[in-house]
């Protein structure tokens, strides 16, 4: 049984070392622990430090793709190197590597494809007010999105199965954390969670700068995987309210004009027809697009079937 663990790498020299020392070197049920650091786009001698602090394999992709490709690539470079379980951590060392040991045993026991550490968010120590009930919020609107019970949907320390891995595809280029979790909802793979401790803060995060940014761009991410993977319930939705709101203009019409005792001669409620047929015209657009959305979800299923049968053939485990 081979695991490798994941470092998504950008000018993190200062910090690899540290995270590395805290990996990890054995655990029950693994014969072999490898590290894979992911360098997307260092410009600092990260790839160097990494190096040098013991890891196994360097991917460079030569320019910033961002956390979510990056961390894709490495997990098709983990499956290439006959990875029977991946985890991904952060370079940061926000995470106890120790409490991997904690991620691995639903996997090895079929239990579970995906195990998510999830963090103190209550009693964390360094997160706000605000910020708490934000990633308990971000992680109930998941879990309804979703389809799963993870309470912490940000957590990036989470463990993948061979299986998982080749399920999984990512569309999106900013966080991988939410869309792995909708896909893995909508397509059957099994997630769970465990408790992880985490390190004290080594730097700000470089995800965003600041709450209304992270509100902003975990929104239009969840929105977004909202669109791609339930296009029906997402349009219809938007749709019904239209509609909705044309039937109660077609009740106050109909009030007015034909059970009214003395309507008011000569008016005609133009506006209001006029509003009526818009929400009309725009909620039916709506459940069309919803129909349609679903169908190309139902092409892209079929899609990610033929690749993943790609991924099966052709990451075989090299040292099996």
């Amino acid at each position: 049984m081979k695991l490798i663990i994941q470092i998504p790498c950008l000018n993190e020299e200062k910090t690899i070392a540290a995270t590395m020392a805290d990996l990890p070197r054995s655990i029950p049920g693994i014969d072999v622990i490898e590290y894979l650091v992911i360098d997307d786009g260092s410009t600092d001698g990260t790839v160097h430090a990494a190096k040098n602090a013991g890891a196994h394999h360097v991917l460079s992709l030569g320019t910033n793709h961002g956390l979510a490709r990056a961390f894709s690539k490495g997990v098709e470079h983990a499956l290439s190197l006959g990875a029977d379980i991946v985890v991904n951590t952060d370079a940061d060392n926000q995470y106890c590597g120790e409490d991997i040991a904690a991620l691995i045993p639903p996997i090895l026991d079929n239990q579970a494809d995906i195990v998510i550490g999830c963090r103190p968010i209550k009693d964390h120590p360094e997160f706000g007010r605000l910020k708490k009930w934000l990633q308990q919020l971000g992680s109930m609107t998941l879990r309804w999105i979703s389809k799963t019970t993870v309470r912490d949907a940000a957590s990036g320390f989470r463990a993948f199965s061979r299986l998982a891995c080749q399920r999984l595809f990512i569309y999106s280029t900013f966080s991988y954390c939410m869309e792995t979790l909708i896909q893995a909802g909508n397509t059957g793979l099994r997630v769970t969670s465990v408790d992880i401790r985490v390190n004290r803060q080594t730097r700000p995060s470089r995800l965003f700068r600041n709450i209304p940014q992270y509100i902003w761009r975990q929104g239009v991410t969840m929105v977004t995987m909202f669109v791609l993977y339930r296009p029906g319930r997402f349009f219809v939705t938007i749709g019904g309210g239209f509609l909705g709101i044309a039937f109660l203009l077609g009740l106050r019409f109909i009030y007015l004009i034909y059970l009214t005792p003395s309507p008011e001669p000569g008016r005609t409620y133009l506006p209001s027809l006029i509003l009526l047929a818009v929400s009309a015209v725009t909620g039916f657009l709506m459940i069309m697009l919803g129909i349609l959305g679903e169908l190309i979800k139902y092409q892209r299923r079929l899609t990610e079937e033929v690749l993943y049968r790609l991924r099966v053939g052709t990451s075989a485990p090299e040292h099996r």
